[in-house]
């Protein structure tokens, strides 16, 4: 990972710009109008790091959820489902759809506002704040000018965002690189805290947590040493003046405030504590409470980290209705698994929830990871209690959002909230499956509906962490092949549509630490299998004629191209090299590639060849900003298309009435923005089929129509799951 650079504010810009919702801010007039499409997320359940989750403490029934990489969302507990809120966000912004923070208003329920930035790199765009009055139905957006890390290490801790306590205007946002910022107009403009004592690090943690406390604000500070005398944890009584918390704990297992809760019929602070910013690394931990009436730190942590068993906490809620009530997480405790601890006594003792736990994943199967039971998580930093509910208890995994009644019963609660990081999709011609999905951490998913998450889980024997290959012979589209990560074996095949699966009988040496995406020619009697680590070095593609048993070498395949199958013709295959500019291709099965098209845009691994489906040489090269180029002679020549300013993926679905030609799908731009666009006349013209509420950030990585269903198609993005659209009659 690159180092983070430093960045000195003075203060972040004034403008505000106030949309129903927020616009796209590439709207261009001469655009084609868009279509009136429905769209839906594709039923999975989570699968993303749920980050934080807030109830409002006064409003029944009214709570907030943040992901890293996925966007925000408010719980409707009349549905009992997650309502997205930051969809409208567009391919320019896709920065922002990682949440750093997120602050509600005890005083103006209504009121919601959050920090967003997904990453703090030197190559990633400034942070924003939104900021909503009515519950993040509509926005105001205010750009900084630092950056935020909703992806980066860290991204559990918090919040980092406050209301104060004594004036509702005013609010406090931490930043990791750029000290404390203040407002004192609702977050339209935002400077430096002044008084704030402690100094950014260049690749520190900086503000981890903001926290009300009667009148009184703390802030955590995730750049002390943890030695003796060490600050960490600061606060200020009358919003000027910062000082030391006096007494705070020292030491490796305090070294790092996590989160922070106070109950206030206690009159006590709790405090989680790492030695690291999590959510991995974490190795040692503790929790710590503080008497704000007497000054009197307690130390109360229910197990202390040691032996093998290594651990940070993480998560910290208090009991509304019960003083002295509080559950706290571990984190990254991969020996004896994570847990919530429980107290009913203020910290005296301390009971395991996961050790009466029951776990019903049935509404998202895939939670099983393959196996027969599933695990009470990890990665937990985001724990919640009801304030109206003391049995009503919720807590955020790397995967999901567990949520309880009873203490002893718990299911996702996921219903809404989509996370997934899609990277392959392909819609079959028959079979019961209209959707077969690619994905970062869980592996390839079945869907036999649309609406619910796919029964059979993630696909098993083997189990993949993440896909990198998911493709279908044309002529045979009962014959479907996977590549990924895996503990057990990289690649595997299907003869019935994807529904079950057997490993390949074996597979390259390079497979385990490079595998890369994988082609199968129209009658399923070839494989092509590319390399790439996810480092970007690249390697030899192979090729097999039985189906994985044995594999050679393709000495003339470009390094870590994607093989690509021609869908007419079981001989033909093609592959761009995107180092080149040059269109390879084979007319012996695989065998050897020799170069045909050359001069082409080159420079960019990303760019995408495909074949379109029925039709043996008739190809189609997205190459980003570069355009759209259309090849009809098998890659010999290449004819760029007028219609097509960018092109970042494309795909095929069925025919319109009385076409003859598939109907064509592209992220891409026919005049200024990007956006979601269909074709009925072979990209002649475009109508675009997206809006400016349904945007999703940057959504280059696939799409693909149904074959079987005219209009309707399937997009992948990156954090926001597998959205489906379908023209509204």
């Amino acid at each position: 990972m690159p180092t983070l650079s430093r960045r000195t504010v003075l203060a972040a810009t004034a403008t505000a710009l106030t949309t129903l919702p927020v616009l796209s801010a590439n709207a261009h007039a001469d655009e084609p109008r868009p279509q009136a499409y429905r769209w839906r997320n594709v039923a999975i359940g989570g699968t993303g790091f749920v980050t934080g989750v807030l109830f409002h403490p006064t409003a029944p029934g009214l709570a907030y959820a943040r992901t890293d990489i996925g966007g925000a969302y408010r719980w409707d507990a009349r549905a009992a489902r997650w309502t997205p809120l930051t969809d409208h966000l567009g391919w320019d912004d896709w920065n922002l759809l990682g949440v750093e923070a997120l602050a509600v208003d005890p005083v103006h329920p209504n009121r919601l506002y959050l920090a967003l930035g997904t990453y703090a790199q030197s190559w990633a765009g400034n942070g924003a704040i939104l900021r909503s009055d009515d519950r993040g139905a509509t926005w105001t957006r205010t750009d900084l000018t630092v950056k935020l890390g909703a992806n980066e290490d860290g991204r559990g801790m918090g919040e980092r965002l406050l209301v104060d306590p004594r004036d509702s205007d005013t609010l406090w946002l931490g930043t990791r690189h750029d000290g404390l910022l203040k407002s004192t107009d609702r977050g339209a403009t935002w400077a430096a805290a002044t008084g704030f004592p402690a100094t950014p690090a260049a690749s520190g943690q900086g503000v981890t947590l903001l926290v009300a406390v009667g009148r009184a604000v703390y802030a955590g500070w995730g750049d002390a040493d943890g030695r003796a005398g060490a600050v960490n944890l600061y606060r200020t009584t009358d919003g000027t003046a910062w000082a030391a918390v006096p007494g705070q704990p020292t030491g490796t297992s305090a070294k790092i405030p996590v989160r922070a809760a106070h109950d206030r019929h206690a009159r006590e602070l709790y405090v989680t504590y790492a030695d690291a910013p999590g959510p991995n690394g974490q190795a040692d931990g503790s929790v710590h409470k503080l008497s704000t009436v007497t000054g009197r730190w307690t130390e109360v942590t229910p197990v202390h980290p040691g032996g093998g068993d290594t651990f940070g906490y993480g998560g910290v809620a208090v009991d509304a209705r019960r003083p002295g009530t509080v559950v706290v997480s571990t984190n990254n405790r991969w020996a004896a698994v994570d847990t919530l601890y429980r107290t009913a006594d203020g910290g005296r003792t301390w009971t395991s929830l996961k050790d009466t736990a029951v776990l019903d994943v049935s509404e998202t199967p895939f939670l099983k990871w393959g196996g027969d039971q599933p695990k009470f998580g990890w990665w937990i930093q985001a724990v919640a209690i009801d304030p109206h509910d003391s049995k009503h208890v919720v807590y955020g995994t790397g995967a999901t959002l567990y949520g309880t009644r009873d203490l002893v019963h718990w299911a996702p609660r996921v219903r809404g909230l989509e996370e997934t990081s899609v990277v392959q999709l392909v819609s079959p011609p028959v079979g019961e499956a209209h959707l077969l999905s690619g994905s970062g951490d869980i592996g390839v998913l079945y869907h036999e509906r649309l609406t619910a998450s796919p029964a059979r889980g993630m696909a098993t024997n083997p189990v993949f962490g993440s896909a990198t290959g998911l493709a279908q012979a044309a002529g045979r589209p009962a014959y479907v092949v996977r590549t990924g990560w895996g503990d057990h074996g990289n690649g595997a095949f299907s003869n019935d549509g994807g529904r079950t699966w057997a490993p390949f009988a074996a597979q390259p040496s390079l497979a385990h630490d490079a595998p890369g995406p994988i082609a199968a020619n129209a009658d399923g009697s070839v494989l092509l299998w590319s390399f790439v680590h996810w480092d970007g070095t690249k390697y030899p593609a192979h090729r097999s004629d039985d189906n994985g048993a044995t594999w050679t070498e393709i000495p003339s395949f470009p390094k870590g191209a994607t093989p690509v199958a021609d869908p007419a013709d079981p001989t033909l295959f093609y592959a761009y090299d995107t180092d080149t500019g040059t269109l390879q291709a084979s007319t012996d099965s695989g065998r050897t590639f020799t170069a045909r098209a050359t001069g082409l845009p080159a420079g960019d691994s990303q760019f995408q060849l495909v074949a379109a489906p029925g039709r043996s040489g008739d190809l189609w090269l997205s190459v980003k900003g570069n355009g759209l180029y259309r090849s009809t002679d098998g890659g010999v020549t290449f004819t760029k298309v007028a219609s097509c300013r960018a092109a970042y993926t494309l795909g095929f679905g069925k025919a319109a009435d009385g076409a003859r030609y598939p109907a064509v799908y592209l992220v891409g731009s026919t005049e200024s923005s990007t956006a979601v666009h269909r074709s009925d006349d072979e990209a002649g013209t475009w109508v675009r089929i997206n809006d400016d509420r349904h945007q999703w950030g940057w959504t280059g990585q696939a799409i693909t129509g149904d074959p079987r269903v005219y209009g309707r198609v399937y997009l992948a993005t990156n954090g926001r799951g597998i959205q489906y659209g379908e023209p509204l009659r």
